[in-house]
């Protein structure tokens, strides 16, 4: 990996970049309490291979990126009641972020990609940060609100338990919520998913970050209204197998998000599988596309 770092206000941001920094940026954002690196490096790769320069990145509260250990998470309790009242940060404070971060690399703008979490992120910095986003790929997200893209019970176990100590415990533990909240629909990649908990753990994982994190987004509350104000063409992409975040998330925000289209990948479920990667990466290249056209129209 070549890790880079750069100040954005009061927090260190680790970044990586692949590809000719002359061609147009894409901006890849991961979700929740998982790093840069869950973007697969063939993943960067092959939309390098489609002419952009891609940008990964770790958030805030993530892998070698400021983490925020002097503020205590969320309880267990707080997070089912939704009832965060001291957040350490918001989705706005990572929307900012990641516009500090393009900032930094002296981008004026990028075509923006957030997976989960990430998807949040990016869809906050396209409603507040207009001028930085050129278009904007939502995968596995939702609005914000509590009538859709709501999480099976039969998952909160997994994200509310106290996990064990250790490095084996911590890549078991990221196995088996992979397995359970994974693409029933397409073959697992195992040995990638191993290898990339074992890194995670190496450069930082953090129960309690993660638990931030989760914060922020509750705290953040339904995020409808705003999303109406995106303007940057938009693709919704979501799994039809996601128990996590269920499809009604990704469709709700299609329907709030002006001109926004929508592609249900069947057998995908809250992850990114290779198998899905030839729809997701062509769906992100014609989205990039229509701000291209949207240029030129304005320009005549």
């Amino acid at each position: 990996m070549d890790e880079r770092f750069t100040k954005v206000g009061d927090v260190e941001l680790c970044y990586e970049t692949f590809g000719d920094p002359g061609d147009p940026a894409m901006l890849l954002v991961m979700g929740l309490g998982t790093q840069m690196i869950g973007w697969h490096e063939d993943f960067c790769r092959s939309l390098v291979d489609r002419g952009f320069f891609v940008i990964r990145y770790d958030n805030r509260d993530s892998g070698r990126s400021t983490h925020f250990e002097s503020v205590r998470p969320p309880t267990p309790g707080q997070l089912l009641s939704r009832r965060i009242r001291r957040p350490a940060y918001t989705l706005t404070d990572m929307a900012n972020d990641a516009a500090g971060l393009l900032e930094a690399l002296e981008i004026e703008a990028a075509h923006v990609v957030g997976a989960s979490m990430g998807g949040m992120i990016a869809q906050t910095l396209a409603a507040q940060h207009p001028e930085r986003v050129q278009s904007l790929t939502s995968i596995m997200s939702n609005t914000g609100s509590r009538m859709s893209g709501q999480a099976s019970m039969r998952l909160w176990p997994y994200f509310l338990r106290r996990p064990q100590a250790g490095k084996e415990a911590f890549v078991r533990r990221i196995v088996t919520v992979f397995h359970a909240i994974g693409s029933p629909g397409f073959p697992k990649d195992d040995a990638w998913l191993r290898g990339m908990a074992e890194l995670s753990f190496d450069r930082g994982a953090d129960a309690a970050s993660t638990a931030r994190q989760l914060g922020g987004i509750l705290a953040s509350g339904n995020r409808t209204v705003n999303l109406r104000r995106i303007a940057a063409p938009t693709l919704v992409v979501h799994g039809k197998a996601d128990r996590l975040v269920r499809p009604s998330g990704g469709r709700a925000t299609a329907r709030a998000i002006p001109g926004a289209r929508l592609l249900l990948i069947e057998g995908m479920g809250h992850d990114l599988p290779r198998g899905a990667w030839p729809r997701i990466i062509d769906a992100i290249v014609e989205n990039a596309a229509r701000a291209g056209q949207r240029d030129t129209a304005r320009a005549a």
